[in-house]
């Protein structure tokens, strides 16, 4: 039985993710765990997270968890959610700056503070909650079956800025277009919680369980 490994730190919504995972693939063994070695074992990975970069980085790197997740990424489908997705990319400006995984090349940054009034008159407020469309920007596996510009959840102040825009898979707009989901080889990551997005992103989990680049 092949397996999937989430990645344990302590700071990721690993009750439901774990759920929604064991729905969309319940041929294959939910693995969650802060062993290394254990998750090293798996057949793919998924890296969550919520809360700040810094205190994400330093217990990765206090489990050892940060190089069995470099590694991994060079040999089995990963992916990022959320504060997971942020720490992908080189550095973040969060906490008086933080580097982090470097899997992607650029940055993370804080929404600018949005104006008065947003769309439709409507208040804008930091941090980003609640529903947002995200609007497909190139075709990928990770979409099958996904209705471009498909509403999903996010909770979030901060978000990536790729260096390069080939890495960008998909949009939202928040005060500005920012990108909600990257992708590079066997790597995806998206700013949302698909665990939380009802049926699209329970379609995005299966999609990445089945996914094999």
């Amino acid at each position: 039985m092949t397996a999937i490994g989430v990645v344990d730190y302590g700071m990721g919504n690993l009750h439901s993710l774990g759920k929604a995972l064991e729905r969309v693939a319940p041929d294959q063994r939910i693995v969650v765990s802060y062993d290394p070695e254990e998750l090293l074992k798996c057949d793919r990975l998924v890296l969550p997270g919520v809360g700040g970069v810094r205190a994400c980085m330093n217990e990765l790197k206090r489990l050892e968890l940060n190089q069995m997740v470099t590694e991994a990424a060079g040999r089995v489908p990963l992916l990022g959610i959320c504060l997971g997705m942020q720490v992908l990319l080189e550095w973040s400006d969060e906490n008086n700056g933080v580097p982090a995984l470097g899997l992607f090349p650029g940055k993370v940054v804080r929404f600018p503070d949005p104006p008065a009034a947003g769309i439709d008159g409507q208040r804008l407020k930091v941090p980003h909650m609640g529903w947002n469309r995200i609007t497909q920007t190139r075709p990928h596996p990770i979409w099958a079956g996904v209705p471009d510009d498909s509403w999903f959840y996010f909770v979030h102040s901060y978000h990536a800025q790729p260096k390069y825009k080939k890495h960008t898979l998909g949009t939202a707009d928040y005060v500005h277009t920012f990108a909600a989901a990257i992708a590079r080889d066997n790597i995806v990551a998206f700013q949302c919680h698909p665990e939380k997005s009802q049926a699209v992103g329970m379609q995005v989990l299966a999609n990445f369980a089945n996914w094999s680049p």
